[in-house]
């Protein structure tokens, strides 16, 4: 699959979740608000939402920038944004790998959970210092290797297929930001367990966010009922105790700087 193909399903995968996102994205609330610390503290910045979906944390950087930039790849995504949101900010229908910005126009990239899509990442990384004034901030979150690993495991002992989207080795991501012209200044990595009633919950949780694009899947459509029924019986392993049904999600945080040189 050419990599322009992958990222048109990938806006057309996201762009179908468009009116559920907002319900079912309680992984992005997460992550997003443990990204608040590293916020610049001045207000008269410009900054932008790399990966904007829906447009709720570009609201909330809307309330404290002069100037803040949603940009999504999604045009039903940015459609809901434009209105349901702050009319004052500026919204972009674009790429992340060829975003539509001047060099060195950007004091603050915020990205919430989007990078992991991307493939390969360092054109996109390439592109965010560029847009990046020299001393510009980057803060991110994303998921890494090890994200899924019940679903990943109760798949694996029914068939061979892909079912579940691998990700990147988080020391892989970190080494992304090893150059003369960024540095990484912070970096976390925490496991995140989201609890799901059973484990068609999980599934419809997965599709209303956009997350079920699979661009190694052999098999097209979803999996037969008997293999589903096989799957779940798997992931009986992992029940808790109270009932639920975990999944854990591998979320790196980061805050990079691009160099003043």
């Amino acid at each position: 699959m050419s990599e322009k193909t992958n990222r048109f399903k990938i806006a057309r995968s996201f762009g179908s979740a468009t009116t559920s996102y907002d319900v079912s994205a309680r992984l992005q609330r997460y992550c997003g608000k443990h990204l608040m610390p590293w916020l610049p503290s001045s207000h008269d910045i410009t900054a932008l939402d790399l990966g904007a979906g829906t447009g709720f944390f570009t609201e909330l950087l809307s309330s404290r920038y002069r100037q803040v930039i949603g940009l999504d790849v999604s045009k039903k995504m940015l459609h809901f944004a434009k209105d349901n949101r702050h009319k004052r900010i500026h919204w972009l229908e674009a790429d992340a790998y060829k975003i539509p910005l001047q060099d060195n126009s950007i004091d603050f990239v915020y990205s919430n959970l989007m990078i992991q899509w991307c493939d390969p990442l360092d054109q996109v990384l390439n592109e965010i210092i560029r847009v990046l004034k020299p001393g510009g901030l980057f803060a991110f979150s994303t998921l890494v290797d090890g994200t899924l690993f019940e679903l990943k495991s109760a798949w694996a002992q029914v068939d061979n297929d892909q079912h579940v989207i691998d990700f990147q080795v988080e020391s892989e991501i970190i080494a992304l930001f090893d150059g003369a012209d960024r540095k990484l200044l912070h970096a976390k990595q925490q496991d995140i367990v989201l609890a799901y009633e059973n484990v068609l919950h999980l599934a419809h949780e997965l599709k209303n966010l956009g997350a079920n694009h699979l661009p190694k899947k052999q098999g097209k459509g979803l999996a037969g009922k008997d293999k589903w029924q096989q799957m779940t019986q798997k992931y009986q392993e992992f029940l808790q105790s109270n009932g639920t049904y975990p999944a854990t999600y591998k979320v790196l945080s980061g805050l990079v700087v691009k160099s003043k040189d």
